[in-house]
């Protein structure tokens, strides 16, 4: 069977589980739009993922309203897209608030009818407060507001300071990021720190593709008519050459790998790549034992943006007002400046890009390192990538698989080229 043949059939699978799933969804609470007992709930649940900061905004939340909020949090992006796929199908399950991932957004975009048009459940005069390419991507194909924006992924690099002073190389955050204004400099400096210490300068080379991969503002997987493009995308392959030509300087920890979550406090690795949500999750896994040893410098390149998120009420929640009051609640500006001292998520809120306290904010953790002027100043150079309706699956499933493939030794470098593009088109049809 040809590709377009078997794009076409797998396309109409597709159109029909989407189907499916918004029948269910829509089946489970066809009667149950607002609170049950017609006033506010007594509970409010909220899901996400990795570390958004909303510890203490939610007890804020509690108790200015008197509602009690759930937050339920999955590690992992990989284990938390599966369980929000079985909410919907299932009809059950799904948080009140629902954070969602870029890569998620797009695909659940295809059947908006599985989320409320937050647009007449929240104050029209925020319509402009947030980055306009970042709000305008929250919205549907048919113009609902599905999302409400949470955060970017302003890119930098952590290093750890003491393994740098280690090697014989500069330790001050202006004098690193002068070691790499480009990739071929990054290289280059973690060649002489391998020679110096005989240790891996960087965690995966899967790290290195994605501070590639999303500093390019132009088409990925996806041209801008959704036909995928794998085989003959710049982007990918410039990333792809850039990250494979690092192998000699990784230590092969895939992110979210026990290897990767220990590896920072054994110090297999010098160097990661920190969109700035990324902060709070290095924090985490390095420990109090490691504060001060860590510090953040500008990534090679000088921008880009990995990752981000929008919050999202499913139509299956019994408390939709209530719950589109709480999600513009933890995206306004106060709150997006508080998640970002919590653990570093990035504002999208425009207010808060300009506020003096997110402005000269330091992070102690990592040196007192000027973190909001460090990606605050970022944010003027992201632009926005094309991901996609099945970017993540293709990303995780086959575009990733591939790089470790030929990281571990599995499969040379043409030869897990040619299984990433062959995964791609099976991954990426719709």
């Amino acid at each position: 069977m040809n590709l377009t043949k078997r794009r076409a059939r797998l396309a109409a699978a597709t159109v029909a589980a989407i189907t499916a799933v918004g029948g269910l969804a829509a089946c489970g609470n066809d009667d149950d739009n607002t609170s049950t007992d017609g006033g506010k709930p007594a509970k409010l649940v909220v899901d996400t993922f990795g570390e958004m900061g909303y510890d203490e905004l939610v007890k804020q939340y509690e108790q200015q309203t008197g509602i009690k909020v759930e937050l339920r949090k999955t590690a992992q992006l990989g284990e938390y897209r599966p369980k929000l796929v079985r909410y919907l199908a299932t009809g059950k399950g799904a948080a009140d608030v629902t954070a969602l991932e870029e890569g998620i957004l797009n695909e659940f975009k295809a059947n908006p009818r599985n989320w409320v048009d937050l647009n007449p459940l929240i104050d029209s005069g925020i319509t402009d407060d947030y980055l306009p390419w970042k709000w305008e991507l929250g919205k549907a194909p048919d113009g609902r507001l599905i999302g409400l924006p949470t955060d970017v992924g302003s890119l930098a690099v952590c290093y750890r300071k003491d393994l740098f002073e280690q090697a014989g190389l500069p330790t001050e955050r202006d004098q690193v990021a002068a070691l790499w204004p480009d990739w071929n400099g990054y290289h280059e400096a973690g060649k002489k720190y391998k020679q110096a210490t005989g240790k891996a300068f960087v965690d995966s080379i899967t790290a290195v593709s994605n501070g590639v991969l999303f500093q390019q503002g132009s088409d990925l997987f996806y041209d801008k008519e959704n036909n995928i493009i794998a085989d003959s995308s710049p982007a990918v392959k410039n990333a792809w050459e850039t990250a494979t030509s690092m192998v000699d300087i990784s230590a092969k920890a895939s992110t979210w790998s026990a290897e990767w979550n220990g590896g920072f406090k054994q110090g297999t690795f010098a160097t990661t790549f920190c969109p700035s949500w990324m902060l709070g999750i290095v924090q985490d896994n390095s420990g109090a034992e490691n504060k001060g040893k860590w510090d953040v410098a500008a990534v090679p390149g000088g921008g880009g943006n990995w990752g981000g998120s929008w919050l999202a009420v499913p139509e299956q929640s019994k408390h939709q007002k209530e719950a589109a009051k709480l999600a513009e609640f933890l995206t306004n500006a106060t709150s997006q400046v508080e998640a970002f001292k919590a653990k570093g998520p990035l504002p999208t809120n425009l207010e808060a890009l300009k506020n003096e306290e997110f402005l000269s904010y330091t992070n102690e953790y990592f040196s007192n390192a000027p973190t909001g002027k460090i990606f605050g100043e970022s944010v003027a150079k992201i632009e926005p990538v094309h991901l996609g309706p099945k970017h993540q699956a293709v990303k995780e499933n086959a575009y990733e698989p591939a790089l470790r493939a030929f990281e571990n030794g599995q499969a040379d470098k043409n030869k897990a080229w040619e299984q990433f593009t062959k995964d791609a088109a099976t991954q990426g049809a719709f």
